[in-house]
């Protein structure tokens, strides 16, 4: 067993009496309420964060706002921009295992993941919308405007920054997501008021401590935590915020949406999904099983656009399950500091209890299941992984978000009945096609209600490929080289001369 040591940086930093983020310092919050923070391998609390007020939620976005009307930021050149947020990876890129430890103890995910994807991860993300900075770009336009006679007239477009952005980061990945969040903001001239998930605030407050070290301006970056039903309401509802992004449930992206449309202000969702996967008879076996174990059980299937529902052709079912239990049962369940274990608890009780809920009823209605091995005893969020041969399609843990270490894995007789049932489905997130034929590869992903389709693979992400779903997956597209301009206003300009 590999089990790594927490950083005597990391046990200073989670020991804090925390405070709010505001204006590039520490603030008191208002009111005395405080948010527990749990270490989901034990289950003990380790930490605690304010539970922010409206009063608290205010006075960010008054910061935010002040910022942003003075030009502090919004002013700088594109490569000023482009300086800080550069300088800001390196800093991420200097306290990396620092901040890898702080998600594995708050998030419970491998610590291996948290060096990879997180604070890994944050690093590329961040660079690649640094080079956006510089790339904003509008049109010089033809206009054939036949009044007064004679007039000449010269027109064209500019991006300006939309102003204050509320992003709003759930508990998965807290680190990279709230990445996604603030950093296009930034790029775009925009100034950003982040809240983080309330069971896991620490890495998105000690990013906001890395920006400012890095030379964003105070104001321009501000973390409030607390609950989403005090805190992210009145956030979201802050007549000074221009927009929302936000990453989470459907349920409450729908809530999010309603609020921002009754004052039109901008919003962009990236929600729910139930992501199935294309099995067909010609497909690689070892590929296949390979490739769908990283997707469905990669941090414990917290992931929105994990493979959940595995449609196989009838040939290979039988290889396919049995490869996948094979490699199910070879997976190791413990806390995220062991490096050996591939299966880590999951991020808090409440969700804990809701997966085993999922689970209980599938049993209860007698599904087979196929289980991985045993999870510790103790207090820990462990949640057994398994597989669910072909359950019924009314069952909950088919047609919902179950966001856990669940697969279900269906039998089918043909590519049509595999294809109409991956979009029997509220969610239109990812998808993925497994096969050795270039016309099923060429022909099959635009026929899926997905957002992002892979073939041969799935959830692998690049901060080149835009991001985004379908139907209840959400409203907008991250990533890319397009990723500024939900954080822009395309404004006309025109001259008579």
């Amino acid at each position: 067993m590999t089990e790594t040591s927490v950083l005597p940086e990391v046990q200073e930093f989670v020991s804090r009496q925390h405070q709010l983020y505001i204006d590039g310092q520490w603030i008191e919050p208002v009111g005395q309420g405080r948010l527990n923070i749990f270490n989901p391998a034990t289950g003990k609390c380790i930490g605690s964060v304010p539970d922010a007020s409206p009063e608290d939620v205010d006075r960010a976005v008054t910061s935010a706002h002040r910022a942003f009307k003075s030009g502090v930021w919004s002013a700088l050149s594109p490569c000023a921009r482009e300086r800080v947020l550069l300088r800001l990876a390196d800093l991420v890129e200097r306290d990396a295992e620092i901040l890898a430890q702080l998600e594995t103890l708050e998030q419970g995910k491998s610590l291996v993941l948290s060096r990879i994807l997180e604070s890994g991860g944050a690093q590329n993300w961040i660079r690649y919308v640094a080079g956006l900075s510089t790339k904003i770009t509008g049109q010089s336009l033809d206009v054939s405007i036949p009044l007064p006679p004679g007039a000449r007239y010269t027109s064209f477009t500019r991006k300006t920054p939309v102003g204050v952005v509320a992003g709003i980061v759930p508990w998965n990945f807290p680190l990279v997501i709230a990445v996604w969040k603030v950093l296009p903001a930034l790029a775009a001239g925009c100034c950003v008021v982040a809240k983080p998930a309330e069971t896991t605030p620490l890495t998105l407050l000690y990013l906001a401590r890395l920006a400012t070290e890095a030379g964003v301006p105070d104001g321009v970056f501000n973390v409030i935590t607390g609950s989403g039903g005090v805190a992210g309401d009145a956030l979201v509802r802050h007549p000074d915020i221009a927009k929302v992004s936000f990453t989470g449930s459907t349920p409450v992206g729908k809530r999010i949406a309603e609020i921002c449309a009754s004052r039109l202000a901008r919003v962009s969702l990236e929600l729910g999904g139930k992501n199935p996967a294309l099995v067909l008879a010609d497909a690689d076996v070892e590929q296949v099983v390979s490739g769908l174990a990283l997707a469905g059980f990669l941090n414990q299937g917290q992931v929105c656009a994990a493979c959940s529902r595995v449609y196989v052709e009838a040939p290979l079912f039988d290889k396919v399950a049995a490869g996948l239990q094979a490699v199910l049962s070879s997976m190791r369940v413990g806390p995220g500091f062991d490096e050996t274990a591939q299966i880590n608890p999951l991020a808090s009780a409440a969700h804990q209890r809701k997966v085993k809920g999922y689970l209980q009823t599938a049993i209860d209605n007698g599904a087979e299941i196929l289980w991985g091995q045993e999870v510790p005893e103790g207090d820990g969020y462990y949640v057994r992984p398994a597989i669910v041969l072909n359950p019924d399609d009314s069952l909950p843990l088919v047609r919902e978000e179950v966001f856990g270490p669940v697969m279900t894995l269906t039998r089918v007789e043909n590519v049509e009945e595999a294809l109409s049932r991956a979009n029997d489905c509220r969610f239109g997130l990812a998808a993925s096609v497994w096969t050795s034929s270039l016309s099923h590869a060429m022909e099959l992903p635009p026929r899926l209600e997905a957002g992002t389709v892979w073939v041969n693979s799935h959830v692998m992400i690049d901060p080149n490929l835009p991001f985004g779903g379908m139907k209840e997956s959400g409203i907008g597209k991250d990533f890319g080289t397009e990723w500024l301009d939900a954080f822009t206003e395309t404004k006309a300009i025109c001259i008579r001369h």
